[in-house]
């Protein structure tokens, strides 16, 4: 199921994986509650300047504040009015296919048909722990719910069997979502063997990429295209989301300077280590897909990134490290009055 209207030409999404960290700069830390809400905040904010797509990631452990991300996507269901919504993404390796399909459905009644789900494996691991899953099974946990997840979407009276969950028999999952279905995406980072996974079964792609040369990240592109041909679907039938870091400043020094320390910092506390200042002072180049810089460089880049991958869908992350909320307000801003007409009008079809 696909609802991109490629005539429009690339969409512009955002995505927060719900971190709730100390502003680097300032050492203020916010509580849960008003990152909670500010992240409902940043949804309407979003739909209101007419941006596509806004998803909320899942991650059980510190310095995170959205563990139950279908509960607060159903508050931006709720507040929103057009803007497409979705998680970035479900951990379906540790979750019951059965719930997260019964979530997601009823999020999509809220929204009026606007739900999709991003469903990963995670790059933080300390929730198989957590939930009660052996690490060891990480590959085979996210194959075998994906594939039942995308089956449930397929068939609302379902017959399955497999390794990790009981048995459905005549099972019936519902509520349906509005249109019968719901998009589903396989994230994809890492090496090409996941795209080549998500082209052989015939599903959409979402790209993560945070830095690194545009050219790095074409090669899972490629592969995916490849593996969907070779697998019997066509190409064209089937979009591909890439997801990076942004943030826009009226100077592209400014942007580096007022972005790397919550970068940096903010990865050190998540991930045990920092982000290169060197590497992402390298960023600046176009051909490297990190989009911080003024709005002009940022707008070169994402051009520059469409003309190579073909993409259908780009999505931003600017709020990571403990972005105050002003500031997110201003990206906005500048990605609805500078950013977005000019992607729309070099990428939209006749262009």
């Amino acid at each position: 199921m696909n609802r991109i209207d490629q005539s429009n030409g690339l969409e512009f999404g955002i995505y927060t994986l719900g971190d709730h960290l100390p502003n680097p700069h300032t050492g203020e830390h916010i509580s849960a509650e008003q990152r909670v809400k500010e992240i409902i905040e940043f949804a309407k904010l979003a739909d209101q300047a007419g941006l596509d797509f806004f998803s909320v990631g899942e991650s059980h452990q510190d310095y995170f504040a959205t563990q139950a991300h279908s509960v607060v996507l159903a508050a931006i269901a709720q507040a929103t009015k057009n803007i497409k919504i979705g998680s970035s993404s479900t951990i379906i390796s540790t979750s019951d296919p059965v719930r997260v399909y019964e979530d997601f459905a009823t999020v999509d009644l809220i929204s009026g048909g606007r739900a999709e789900i991003i469903a990963g494996r995670a790059s933080r691991v300390g929730l198989y722990d957590l939930l009660g899953y052996n690490l060891r099974d990480y590959e085979a946990l996210f194959e075998e719910k994906f594939d039942l997840l995308r089956k449930i979407n397929e068939e609302e009276v379902v017959n399955w069997s497999g390794e990790f969950r009981a048995p459905l028999n005549d099972a019936r999952v519902i509520p349906r979502p509005k249109e019968g279905k719901l998009p589903i995406w396989r994230a994809v980072g890492g090496t090409p063997a996941s795209a080549i996974k998500a082209g052989y079964a015939g599903v959409p792609m979402f790209l993560a990429h945070l830095a690194g040369p545009t050219a790095v990240f074409k090669r899972s592109i490629d592969a995916y295209r490849a593996a969907l041909t070779e697998g019997g679907h066509d190409p064209v039938d089937f979009p591909i989301a890439t997801a990076g870091l942004f943030f826009a400043a009226e100077t592209t020094q400014e942007a580096q300077r007022t972005y790397y320390p919550h970068v940096n910092e903010g990865i050190k506390l998540t991930n045990g280590q920092g982000f290169s200042k060197r590497a992402f002072a390298q960023g600046e180049d176009v051909r490297d897909v990190l989009a911080v810089g003024s709005p002009q460089q940022i707008i070169e880049k994402i051009l520059y990134q469409h003309e190579m991958y073909g993409h259908q869908r780009y999505i931003a992350q600017l709020d990571f490290g403990g972005v105050p909320f002003e500031q997110i307000r201003k990206n906005i801003e500048l990605i609805a009055t500078e950013v977005l007409p000019a992607i729309r009008k070099y990428t939209k079809e006749g262009s």
